[in-house]
């Protein structure tokens, strides 16, 4: 005696491959959630206490990173400019500006201002500036054209893959040390080579092989460890 109707094997067929459709359907939205700027804060602008902008005091200006950010080539951080750094020049420019008045009530009262972080890791990553910077590793590729940014927002996802894929890679990324802070260099066309020097695109078949040349030389010089070890687990959680 037949007790389900022919039809019920289709039915089921169609539930199975339909229960499979769903959970991969549901593990790529979850997966696109993690890697959304809702999740890592990529691209959302932070606003801080005072109206600094970076792409008037870098990118018009022309300060240099290392100028504020002084423990950058010696630290594991970058390190936030005392008050003292902005009263240099806002003791004489701008020096009675509303917008300013939290700077100057913090240099006489001698109490840092509590910058809003932009760029926050997880605890168990450990990350040193110093060693990057000193390995050939430009602010830009981390941070983004900061002298473009009215307001710094976090230009990477700072997600595990987005480490790895230039620690399987360092040479696409390295630069001459005297360019680490050139926000410009690497990103723009260089005349040199006369084509595009997007870091991305530098291993690219049949583009830029003075560049790519000159990117294992670099690699070379700093004596930089092979991808095995600086994908290691222990390199970046200790």
């Amino acid at each position: 005696m037949q007790v389900f109707h022919r039809s019920t094997n289709t039915i089921a067929k169609v539930s199975i491959f339909g229960g499979l459709f769903i959970i991969a359907a549901s593990l790529w939205v979850l997966a696109e959630i993690n890697r959304s700027s809702y999740n890592t804060g990529q691209y959302i602008e932070r606003e801080q206490p005072v109206q600094f902008s970076h792409k008037h005091h870098v990118g018009d200006d022309g300060i240099d990173c290392r100028y504020c950010h002084t423990s950058v080539e010696t630290s594991n951080t970058a390190g936030l400019p005392p008050t003292k750094t902005c009263m240099n020049c806002h003791s004489q420019i701008w020096s009675e500006s509303p917008y300013l008045e939290i700077v100057r009530a913090s240099y006489k009262e001698n109490k840092p201002i509590e910058w809003t972080r932009v760029h926050d890791l997880p605890d168990f990553v450990y990350f040193n500036h110093s060693i990057h910077v000193n390995k050939g590793v430009g602010c830009a590729s981390c941070h983004g054209r900061v002298d473009q940014m009215p307001m710094v927002y976090q230009a990477a996802s700072l997600q595990m893959e987005w480490c790895l894929a230039c620690h399987r890679q360092p040479e696409r990324y390295l630069r001459p040390k005297d360019k680490i802070t050139d926000m410009a260099w690497n990103i723009e066309a260089d005349p040199a080579d006369d084509v595009s020097a997007d870091p991305f695109n530098l291993l690219a078949e049949n583009r830029a092989p003075k560049r790519i040349e000159k990117a294992l030389e670099l690699k070379r010089e700093y004596r930089i460890r092979n991808a095995r070890v600086l994908t290691s687990c222990s390199t970046c959680h200790r």
